[in-house]
């Protein structure tokens, strides 16, 4: 066993061995680095969402490396931390072969498992085998014990969180292609509008509000019946013509009057899909709360519960409540209209505010959106993980009336996302009391920036001469 070892190290392997992985390697890594450079330079300039979607893959490759070393740095100590074999009889994901079937979170006689089966799904001669070949383990069972995690267990961990990092990435970069394309097909409203107000062409007579299309669309009557009424139906209509031509038009005047009355001609689309560009910052990122949440999911995943089906509900319902809000806001802005008017003379003004938005916030909905798409892609790669990595009978997979509902929810999810949530919230959001940054090009922008930063340089290097003269003036007088 000592000469196999030996033979092993790396001081008695050939260099020619080594050299010729090595250049392997690194080839492979630099025609990898090249090809994302080229890809990222060819997007940049043809497609600004996919950029940021491709700037997120090597944020999450860099993160990748880094939990690779991290593991190999801990791998020995996490192998040489021993625990109770009796810590491991709780929250299974998996009943134990031959054991009967008891109720979640009960310990039953038979073979016992570590907290690697809990996190991978490991069988329990494969962790015996891999145990025994390392000391940790070797360790471990001369005290009694069993290791908190085997080499296994970490190589699949690792790979999961790379899967998951990734494919939450790529539905979201899928999400945006789909629901940019439905917001594309606005820009001819855009430049119809544009077109007839060039031409002097609109409409200049009195009309009752009644009349008015959108008017007649969102307002059901005063009341708590019409209100309700109100609210059934914004549920109905996010899943058929989300925004009609009366709404975008609508809601377009509103921004210009309340914003930009200066520039009538301001072209909203642009100016909605920059907006929506840079929130797709926001949803493709993965922060620190959303990996909470992959914890607690996984710390769930108990034998019984069905934790992962109960789970595929909640992005689907938050999903549901948002496009209901959305379509609310909308119906908020035709109700406060004809509360105040019975008649209009020439276009229908909206007055955009942030009161119409839970908790006067219209952030919250880009959150829950993030949430919405992040969890979607955990529970679908999670999935297809388990798939690639044990198989169609893995305990994992639990039963087919479990596993085909999660499915399809995910893809109800994805598209009820892409043709209607992400439209509504593109162009809903702008109702706020506040614009964005991105009202203004990227020149403007650059130029308002650096002009506040040279101001900010100006008026400390300012306090900085004032300080100084007082306390030479005090000097004096001293």
């Amino acid at each position: 066993m000592a000469a196999a070892d030996e033979v092993a190290a790396l001081q008695f392997t050939p260099t020619w061995i080594v050299a010729a992985v090595c250049s392997v390697l690194v080839l492979i890594s630099l025609a990898a680095e090249r090809g994302l450079h080229h890809l990222g330079k060819t997007l940049k300039k043809n497609n600004q969402s996919l950029y940021e979607a491709l700037l997120k893959v090597k944020e999450e490759l860099m993160l990748l490396g880094f939990i690779s070393l991290l593991l190999t740095v801990f791998q020995v100590t996490i192998q040489r931390t021993c625990i109770p074999p009796s810590w491991t009889e709780y929250m299974l994901p998996c009943q134990r072969p031959g054991a009967s079937h008891q109720p979640p979170g009960v310990a039953a006689t038979g073979p016992r498992f570590t907290v690697a089966e809990i996190l991978g799904g490991i069988s329990r001669a494969r962790v015996l085998s891999e145990g025994e070949a390392g000391a940790g383990a070797g360790l471990c069972q001369k005290e009694g014990k069993v290791p908190l995690l085997s080499e296994e267990a970490l190589h699949q961990l690792h790979i999961f969180i790379f899967v998951l990092a990734v494919a939450h990435v790529f539905f979201s970069a899928t999400t945006m292609l789909l629901g940019g394309a439905k917001i594309h097909k606005w820009k001819q409203w855009e430049e119809e509008i544009q077109k007839n107000h060039a031409a002097g062409i609109g409409p200049k007579k009195v009309l009752p509000v009644q009349q008015l299309s959108f008017i007649r669309e969102r307002y059901k009557g005063f009341g708590k019946d019409s209100m309700a009424l109100c609210w059934l139906h914004s549920f109905i209509k996010q899943f058929y013509g989300s925004v009609a031509k009366s709404d975008y038009n609508t809601m377009r005047l509103g921004f210009i009057m309340t914003h930009c009355r200066g520039n009538p001609n301001f072209d909203f689309h642009r100016y909605m899909m920059r907006a929506l560009e840079s929130d797709f910052k926001k949803i493709v990122s993965t922060s620190w709360s959303l990996w909470v949440s992959v914890v607690i999911f996984l710390l769930l995943n108990v034998n019984g519960w069905h934790a992962y089906f109960w789970m595929a509900f909640l992005p689907l319902v938050l999903l549901l409540a948002v496009g209901t809000k959305l379509e609310h806001v909308i119906a908020q802005l035709a109700y406060d209209v004809a509360a105040r008017h019975t008649a209009i003379e020439g276009d229908l003004v909206v007055n955009p505010s942030d009161e119409h938005f839970w908790f006067g916030q219209p952030r919250i909905v880009l959150h829950l959106i993030h949430f919405i798409l992040f969890q979607n892609a955990f529970q679908l790669s999670f999935f297809f993980w388990i798939l690639m990595t044990y198989g169609f009978e893995s305990c994992f997979m639990d039963h087919v009336g479990f596993m085909v509902p999660r499915l399809v929810l995910g893809v109800v999810i994805q598209l009820l996302c892409s043709y209607s949530t992400l439209p509504l919230y593109a162009i809903v959001t702008q109702m706020g009391s506040y614009y964005k940054k991105e009202i203004f090009n990227e020149h403007v922008q650059q130029g308002v920036i650096g002009w506040a930063e040279k101001a900010k340089k100006r008026s400390g290097l300012k306090e900085g001469h004032s300080t100084a003269e007082s306390m030479h003036g005090g000097d004096d007088v001293a």
